[in-house]
């Protein structure tokens, strides 16, 4: 729990509503959940289930009990991620916004001069430009065809490494010599890791290789819409220092700092576009959002 005032970018606090709002971003991997309430922020995260329901349902338990908002005064909910699809919420004001209109949304009120967003989930990895004045999108292009440049992908090298995925980020940090991954290919790179460890190269050396290999898929994405300041990093691995590092060598632009952690934007976004849907026309939502589409 943290006071929204702490969180939200300066220039934009004053747009939250007191509208009780909950947004719910259901990746791959993890599902996340937003409730802004009573100038609080609250946040959980949990497991994606197999049933996206469940998990929506875990999440709002949680962040129900966190903040002791009863579940009638809930004003809206906008579900979306992976699992976006497939949720209900009865009696509850409910829609869903499409991942990408939520990342962008919920990095631009935690930097409200953000134009470009690097956001990669366990799943796919995209890349957005994002309008400073109002949070919209402008473009986007994403890899959901191939693992590399995934958190999917980092999870299988760092156990041919032996390591956990939260190690295999901050093992590359210690990297003297980051070994040469050239493959774009998990399946290539995968064997050129297991040929690096037969050689005797460091895991901080695999690491750190693995990583900018890795952020080499994402900057093919940038590169393809444009980079412009400020660059925010959400999803997943967001938290990984190691793709943290390698994306900013990589890109030539430092990631912006914000004072939430970015695994929550598409939940921010998401709780965001739930307050203007509260608050707001049908119609004028359906404007503002990619609703129900990639």
């Amino acid at each position: 729990m943290s006071d929204w005032k702490e969180i939200i970018d300066g220039d934009l606090v004053s747009t939250i509503t007191g509208d009780i709002a909950v947004g719910l971003d259901l990746g791959s991997r993890t599902g996340k959940g937003v409730l802004l309430a009573g100038g609080k922020l609250y946040t959980a995260i949990t497991p994606t289930g197999v049933y996206m329901q469940e998990t929506a349902d875990k999440l709002l338990d949680r962040l129900l009990k966190q903040s002791k908002v009863a579940r009638e005064d809930i004003a809206y909910i906008v579900g979306t991620g992976y699992g976006r699809v497939a949720l209900s919420f009865g009696e509850i004001g409910h829609k869903i916004v499409t991942e990408i209109s939520c990342h962008a949304m919920g990095s631009h009120y935690l930097n409200a001069k953000v134009r470009s967003i690097v956001d990669i989930g366990g799943q796919d990895s995209k890349a957005i430009r994002v309008d400073p004045a109002t949070g919209k999108v402008i473009e986007f292009i994403m890899n959901d065809k191939c693992a590399a440049g995934t958190g999917r992908f980092l999870e299988k090298v760092a156990h041919l490494l032996d390591l956990t995925l939260e190690q295999l980020g901050a093992e590359a940090l210690n990297a003297d010599a980051p070994a040469d991954v050239s493959s774009q290919c998990v399946v290539f790179a995968e064997s050129e890791v297991i040929s690096l460890k037969a050689k005797g190269v460091s895991a901080a050396n695999i690491a750190a290789g693995i990583h900018l290999a890795t952020a080499r898929r994402v900057r093919n994405l940038v590169n393809r819409i444009g980079l412009e300041p400020d660059l925010v990093f959400s999803g997943g691995v967001s938290n990984n220092p190691g793709m943290t590092k390698a994306l900013e060598e990589l890109l030539g632009h430092p990631i912006s700092k914000v004072k939430l952690d970015t695994i929550y934007a598409g939940a921010l976004g998401a709780a965001i576009f739930a307050q203007k849907a509260a608050s707001r026309s049908e119609s004028d939502l359906n404007d503002f959002a990619l609703l129900n589409t990639k």
